[in-house]
């Protein structure tokens, strides 16, 4: 009997330790938690928030607490949305934008909000709307990147209590309706025209101007050329002048039938004369010079 009862009495307590043993490696496996660095588990206890675990290795107490919720802190981007809105100047646009967002606590985004890209998607819609019909149309095209940062600065704020961070918000395009676009671009080619018009109107004063300024330096230059003349001519007169005082008559006589002379060689060695004509007059003012000459010496 007891060759019999033996290798039963093994058999169970193998079992037991089997078991035990698969227990025991139950109990380690959902004791052991290992979180990846890019997610955060949000952990209960009979269904009540219990803690966050972080990344790396952490331990819970098996069958009691469980991992009700992984969430991903990865930075995400809402699909691209497109609104509808109407500018304080009346114009219809069409506003395409995206979002990209992360979750900072899990423990709130999992709790306080169902739909986390609906509710941002909703929110950012309402803001922009909001926004734009503070503004004229031509604002909307140049202040972008100031509209840029009022939209992600509310959206955040309004996100705040749901554990999430806004970490970029654009506006990818502003579409404007057909009768718009032409009204625009009917704008714009009147403002080229006008600024064209004002160039052109702008570079003929400007030659006018330095056109006067040539003329003015130019009678300056003559003028300038005149007075200096005149003083030559005035100091060539006060020497004649201190000449004839000095030396009486023949100096004047001397000056006279030196111009003469210089005046008849002249039109002797003019181009395309031929013939010259000397008066009767000039023999004798050869005579009077050489005759003054010889005075001189």
């Amino acid at each position: 009997m007891n060759d019999l009862g033996l290798p039963s009495i093994l058999s169970g307590g193998n079992l037991v330790m089997l078991a035990i043993a698969a227990l025991i490696i139950l109990l380690v496996t959902k004791g052991v938690r290992i979180v990846p660095q890019s997610e955060k588990y949000v952990v209960e206890r009979f269904g009540r928030l219990r803690t966050v675990l972080g990344p790396g290795i952490n331990f819970i107490i098996p069958l009691i607490d469980n991992v009700a919720h992984k969430i991903s802190i990865l930075e995400r981007q809402l699909p691209n949305a497109m609104q509808d809105a109407i500018t304080s100047d009346n114009a219809l646009v069409k506003v395409e934008t995206s979002v990209f967002y992360r979750i900072t606590e899990p423990e709130r985004t999992v709790y306080r909000i169902r739909d986390v890209d609906g509710a941002i998607a909703t929110t950012v819609a309402g803001i922009v709307r909001s926004e734009i019909g503070k503004m004229e149309l031509d604002q909307v095209q140049s202040n972008r990147s100031s509209l840029i940062d009022t939209i992600k600065g509310q959206v955040e704020t309004a996100v705040d209590d749901w554990g999430i961070e806004v970490t970029r918000a654009e506006i990818l395009d502003v579409n404007l309706d057909d009768a718009t676009r032409a009204a625009m671009l009917q704008q714009l080619n009147a403002e080229r025209a006008r600024r064209a018009a004002v160039t052109e109107a702008e570079g003929s004063k400007r030659s006018v101007e330095l056109n006067a300024d040539a003329q003015l330096y130019a009678a300056e230059q003559i003028a300038k050329a005149r007075r200096i003349q005149a003083d030559a001519e005035a100091y060539a007169t006060g020497v004649v002048a201190a000449a004839i005082s000095e030396n009486g008559i023949e100096a004047a006589q001397y000056q006279v039938a030196l111009k003469q002379v210089e005046a008849l060689t002249a039109v002797g060695t003019s181009a395309g004369s031929q013939t010259v004509i000397m008066p009767a007059s000039a023999i004798e003012a050869f005579g009077d010079a050489f005759k003054l000459f010889g005075g001189k010496k």
